[in-house]
Parts: C-alpha cells; sequence; structure tokens
C-alpha cells in the first residue's frame, strides 16, 4: 500500500469512528477492536491504527495497558471549561445578533422551543439536547463576528464527545431550561437593552453547569464564581 493510500484510508477510518463517537454509537468507556473496526471497513489494520492514535492525540480515545483503545471516559474539568466557555461565548453572540433577528427568527425558535416542552413527558435527554443546540443557534446566528461563532461551534463539538447530555444527569433542569428560553425570547422581542440579553442568556447557559454540579459534586459547589 502507497503511503497516500495509506493516509486516504487512514482518514477515512478516523472521520468513521469519530461520528461514531459523536453520536454515542461508540460510548465513553467503548472498547475499539481494531480488526474489527478494519473488517466494517474493508482495509487493513494500519490505517485504523493510525486513525486511533489520531484520535487519542485529540483526546477522544485512550490506551489502558491490556485493554487496548477505549473511548476516553467523561472528563469533567474539560466539561466544566466548556461551559463555562459557551456561558461567555453563547452570551456575546446572542447580544450581538438581537438586533438583526426578525419576527420569522422569533416564531422559529419559539416552535423549536415548544418542541422542547412536548419532549418533556416522554423524556429523551439526547433530543432534547439536538433541539437545545437548534434554539441557540437560531438566536446567534445573525453574530456578525464570524470568529466568536467558530469558537461556539468547536465547543458544542467538545461537549458532544464529553457526555452524552446533561439532562441524562439532571433531567428537572430542562423544564427550567424551556422556561428561561422563552424568558430570552421576550427579552429579544421587546429590544431590551443587550447588555441585559447577554446577561440572561450567559446565566441561562451556567445554570446548567450548576445544576450537573450540585448533582455530580455537591461539596464543590458552595464558594464558585458566578458566570
Amino acid at each position: 500500500m502507497s503511503d497516500v493510500a495509506s493516509r486516504s484510508k487512514s482518514q477515512q477510518a478516523y472521520h468513521w469512528i469519530k461520528q461514531r463517537i459523536a453520536s454515542q454509537d461508540f460510548t465513553p468507556g467503548y472498547r475499539l477492536v481494531l480488526g474489527s473496526i478494519a473488517g466494517e471497513l474493508d482495509m487493513s489494520v494500519v490505517p485504523v491504527r493510525e486513525a486511533i492514535r489520531q484520535l487519542e492525540a485529540e483526546g477522544l480515545v485512550m490506551f489502558e495497558r491490556n485493554v487496548g483503545a477505549r473511548v476516553s471516559m467523561v472528563d469533567d474539568t474539560a466539561y466544566r471549561f466548556s461551559m463555562q466557555a459557551l456561558s461567555l461565548l453563547e452570551g456575546a453572540a446572542t447580544a450581538l445578533s438581537a438586533r438583526s433577528l426578525t419576527a420569522d427568527d422569533v416564531r422559529r425558535a419559539r416552535r423549536v422551543n415548544e418542541l422542547m416542552v412536548e419532549t418533556l413527558e416522554h423524556f429523551d435527554p439526547r433530543a432534547f439536547t439536538a433541539l437545545n443546540r437548534e434554539f441557540h443557534a437560531i438566536l446567534f446566528e445573525k453574530c456578525a463576528n464570524p470568529r466568536m461563532l467558530e469558537l461556539i461551534e468547536a465547543e458544542w463539538a467538545r461537549l458532544g464527545h464529553l457526555r452524552d447530555s446533561t439532562f441524562s444527569f439532571v433531567p428537572g433542569r430542562a423544564a427550567e431550561s424551556v422556561r428561561e428560553h422563552e424568558n430570552i425570547l421576550v427579552l429579544i422581542e421587546n429590544g431590551a437593552p443587550l447588555g441585559e440579553i447577554e446577561k440572561v442568556s450567559r446565566r441561562h447557559r451556567s445554570a446548567t453547569l450548576d445544576a450537573y454540579l450540585i448533582h455530580e459534586h455537591p461539596d464543590e459547589v458552595l464558594g464558585l464564581p458566578a458566570f
């Protein structure tokens, strides 16, 4: 196999494995068996091994002695950092986008929020999280700062690798979240000061992190700074 062909197959394997990690087909702790993946992709184990090494460098895969490659486990610290970053980035981007949002944009966001409410009766954390992402994307999609949008997308992608959904751990937070969504929409509709829109949007995101920390690390919550 030529070097070029090997790199091409390695990238095929890389994207195939990465997509399954992102979609949660390969969940944290899932063992990545090189031979099985190679058979699935109809290639040798060499490019699969290269792909897994690349994913290891990105922190998505870890190697354990006598076990082999596994999808990385949840990283609490990375999760906190991403959520804190998103609270600041999304708050600012929503404020920068607010004056450009049309009545149709607000109606579209409200419809997504209504779908989120409908999921609460038979709660599906993954579906709720996908709708949540769609809702917020509508609100900040007209932000004129492309770099800020790139950073938000990067943090969303990182969160997708860290855990399935915060709402799996704290489902009660979902009902609070949709109520806060409506509050943000009302502020935008009423032309509230941009500083207020940013603050409320930022607090909305950080409240989800707070709910997770209270559930998972109650002893650490006291004294945490507000974002």
